[in-house]
């Protein structure tokens, strides 16, 4: 691997300040002494600064040269509301509140990039730096753009990148298209008539219907989208009833619907929402339907996604960039992709192994209470961030 040598000599500090951040989470939109802390260090740097967008967002401005060019490094700062199972040093200080998806390394990896960018400035341009509040469900992302995070920062495109636990540490994964879902979320309460379960023929059952309704959903997986085209409706939530001799007045279904596209999507929450209604009808009984879209698809750039390729090799070599292979999780980086060009990668965090003594009995996997980011990354993520800047503003547009 060709790290940079400076970075490799800053990565304790730049560990300690990830691990600093690792013991003190904040969840989406709370992240005031997490922003504090990058504030602080970009401004020891150097580093002009613009806080407040998206409420905690802070956005680094590190240019040299007379180019007007410009790139945007994003990152996301805050935590998930889940109880820490670890028990080492730097374990949560917050009850219920735990860096379990490397947001703190992301943080970490960004910061160790703009520290060498600061003082080495070998590009012609500007280099800006995002770091993203409320991630986790918050649609940070969304949120800056409204605050006018392109219009005050014009940028020519933006990258992202999240650590992907499970693969060697040295590899990184990317690829053009869609790489992550879109999340959406929907709701159905089932209008029928109670009544005593000894009379069903008195009352209106809405619990067969909804039976009826969760099955049907299904063909449209399976029966109206293309095969070839990625979707999934899962019905997570059935609430019904308070007591075994009583047919409850409603039944309400909760659950997720995730794809790659939004044909796709405006698909399913079409049929859905037809399904739904006419199995009602033939029961006589009503529904309520609600489909709330949340993240829209993770879609990079074929252009953009080259270019990270290359960058990727030149430091890993050719044979540690994978092909990034799509997952169903969802991710705010999408609404900067549809403003921008751009690209969104993996880097690898390894199996768990570097794990303190004290970590939790569970797998080192993201979300999960015994995960914990791997400080091995940083040095190789911020040359990564590094090369990116400097060879991007040195190519012609």
């Amino acid at each position: 691997m060709k790290v940079i040598d400076s970075i490799v000599t800053e990565a304790a500090g730049i560990a300690a300040i990830r691990r600093d951040i690792h013991a003190h989470p904040e969840l989406c939109f709370e992240e005031a002494r997490t922003a504090d802390v990058v504030a602080q260090k970009l401004t020891e740097w150097g580093i002009p600064i613009h806080r407040g967008m998206g409420g905690t967002g802070v956005v680094g401005i590190v240019k040299h040269g007379s180019s007007g060019r410009a790139i945007g490094l994003r990152a996301d700062m805050d935590a998930l509301p889940m109880q820490e199972f670890n028990t080492f040093s730097h374990t949560s200080q917050h009850p219920g509140k735990m860096h379990a998806c490397g947001h703190d390394g992301h943080t970490a990896m960004l910061l160790a990039a703009a520290q060498h960018l600061a003082r080495q400035r070998h590009f012609d341009g500007t280099v800006y730096l995002i770091f993203q509040p409320a991630e986790e469900g918050g649609g940070g992302a969304r949120e800056m753009i409204k605050d006018g995070l392109f219009d005050k920062f014009p940028m020519e495109a933006v990258f992202g990148m999240h650590n992907w636990p499970g693969s060697e540490v040295g590899k990184f994964a990317v690829s053009p298209g869609p790489v992550m879902a879109s999340s959406n979320e929907f709701k159905i309460t089932i209008r029928g008539k109670g009544g005593h379960a000894a009379l069903p023929h008195l009352g209106l059952d809405p619990v067969p219907v909804a039976c009826q309704m969760v099955q049907a959903f299904q063909t449209i997986i399976s029966r109206n989208k293309k095969p070839i085209d990625a979707g999934v409706i899962s019905v997570t939530m059935i609430h019904a009833g308070e007591a075994t001799n009583v047919i409850p007045d409603s039944c309400e279904l909760q659950g997720t619907v995730r794809t790659f596209s939004l044909e796709v999507l405006d698909l399913i929450e079409q049929r859905m929402k037809q399904i739904a209604e006419h199995t009602c009808a033939a029961f006589e009984a009503t529904c309520e339907f609600e489909f709330d879209r949340n993240y829209p698809p993770t879609i990079n750039s074929a252009k953009e996604a080259e270019f990270a390729r290359q960058v990727m090799a030149s430091i890993v070599g050719e044979s540690n960039v994978q092909v990034q292979e799509p997952t169903m999780g969802a991710e705010d980086f999408s609404y900067m992709l549809l403003a921008k060009p751009g690209c969104y990668s993996f880097i690898a965090n390894g199996d768990g192994a570097h794990r303190d003594m004290g970590h939790g009995g569970g797998p080192c996997m993201l979300h999960n209470a015994s995960y914990d980011f791997n400080d091995a990354l940083i040095p190789l993520g911020a040359t990564y961030w590094v090369r990116l800047a400097e060879e991007w503003l040195k190519t012609t547009v």
